[in-house]
């Protein structure tokens, strides 16, 4: 059986915690250190950090917080946002990091994706991919990148199955229309990829109560991430993992 993983989500702007609504709405909410070792003695799993404006404004990562993470949390760290190459994603492994993600940089720079394989080894890296709903094309999604703000016309699924040709092993799709909206995970995505990807699916964008996790998971989605809900207190990763335990999903 498949052990699932509880992973809640920091997204950063100027080293504080901040979250919104469909990437927009943007508001500070926590100091990054007090909140992941508050979530490392909670039970999660790993934790997800995401600079959200590094690359659209094309500056480096915020090492100096990952740092400070790094010395009180003991659970994996996978850190995404302003890593374009494999200086970038050395420079984030080397201050604590056990993973980098890469979304923009991917899409623009397909090689850097085997480059960071080949360079640190398949486990450290995710590739995410930012979705909205784009009816004109095939599957109906449609990439975004820049954190969400520039849409490339591209086919989110084929991106993905490009993606999974490379060997990576964990894809991390975000639903733009999702994103802080508490309303559900856009389970066609987690389906779709789940369906033409050998990579583990991320559940990304959308966790509002416990339900919408239990249907990721059936939706095919190994990984469940989620931000508001934890950030809040809505949810409570301990009651998370009791509730999927008590409807057969093996968690850690």
């Amino acid at each position: 059986m498949i052990t699932r993983r509880i992973i809640p989500c920091l997204d950063i702007r100027n080293g504080q915690v901040v979250k919104g609504v469909n990437f927009e709405g943007v508001k500070e909410i926590a100091d990054p250190v007090s909140l992941a070792s508050y979530y490392n003695e909670s039970g999660a799993d790993e934790l997800v950090f995401y600079d959200i404006t590094a690359s659209y404004e094309n500056r480096g990562l915020f090492t100096d917080v990952l740092r400070r993470v790094a010395e009180r949390v003991f659970i994996p760290l996978t850190v995404g946002g302003g890593i374009k190459d494999l200086k970038s994603a050395a420079e984030v492994l080397n201050a604590g990091a056990n993973r980098v993600s890469v979304s923009s940089a991917a899409f623009r720079k397909p090689e850097i994706i085997p480059e960071i394989i080949k360079e640190f080894g398949v486990n450290a890296l995710t590739v995410a991919i930012d979705v909205d709903v784009n009816p004109k094309l095939p599957s109906g999604y449609e990439v975004y990148i820049d954190g969400g703000r520039t849409a490339t016309g591209a086919d989110a699924i084929e991106w993905a199955k490009q993606v999974d040709g490379y060997g990576v092993n964990v894809i991390l799709p975000t639903s733009k229309a999702g994103d802080g909206a508490k309303t559900g995970y856009d389970l066609p995505v987690i389906k779709a990829m789940a369906q033409v990807c050998k990579a583990t699916i991320v559940a990304s964008g959308g966790a509002g109560k416990l339900e919408h996790l239990l249907d990721a998971v059936k939706a095919g989605a190994t990984v469940l991430l989620a931000a508001s809900v934890f950030h809040f207190h809505m949810i409570d990763i301990g009651e998370l993992k009791a509730y999927l335990k008590a409807n057969g999903v093996a968690v850690r």
